[in-house]
């Protein structure tokens, strides 16, 4: 089992999103060039993103991204499947169709690791990721923490 590209980015995206909760609309481009993630590709998952209700855009000079709803209330899972992708172990995807259109011997194994995969991603909302304290340490080392404004300022001394 792997998680894709896709649902990988989407959550990077958010939680970047998050870190910058009430500090004021983010573009693509600042989260494109802090996480290294292309701008193409972002556009793409905040399509998904704003239609699932997610995020919110705001138009304008000094527009950009937002988070649609209390950062607490947004589950990792939520994000992984506002973007279409499935974290699944299991070969038939659920359909009981994976040995000769039949159910194997293992898909019972394999569908009880998909549901507490699923639900351990559900019980984790990006406030409380954000609040450990591994992740702070990950995000005063990168700069994230900064806002993008800081963050142009120091990169042009």
């Amino acid at each position: 089992m792997r998680l894709s590209t896709k649902g990988r980015y989407a959550v990077t995206a958010m939680l970047d999103l998050a870190i910058h909760d009430g500090k004021g609309p983010v573009t693509l481009a600042d989260i494109s060039q802090c996480q290294g993630i292309s701008l193409s590709y972002l556009e793409q998952l905040f399509a998904k993103l704003r239609r699932e209700g997610l995020v919110e855009g705001v138009r304008g000079p000094g527009g950009g991204y937002r988070l649609a709803r209390a950062a607490a209330s947004i589950s990792i899972a939520d994000i992984i499947a506002a973007v279409d992708e499935k974290v699944d172990t299991m070969l038939c995807e659920g359909k009981e169709d994976c040995r000769d259109g039949g159910r194997c011997l293992t898909h019972e194994l394999w569908s009880s690791l998909s549901a507490q995969i699923h639900d351990y991603l559900a019980g984790i909302n990006l406030a409380e990721f954000l609040a450990r304290p591994s992740v702070r340490a990950i995000i005063e080392q990168q700069s994230v923490g900064q806002t993008y404004a800081e963050k142009t300022i120091v990169m042009s001394s």
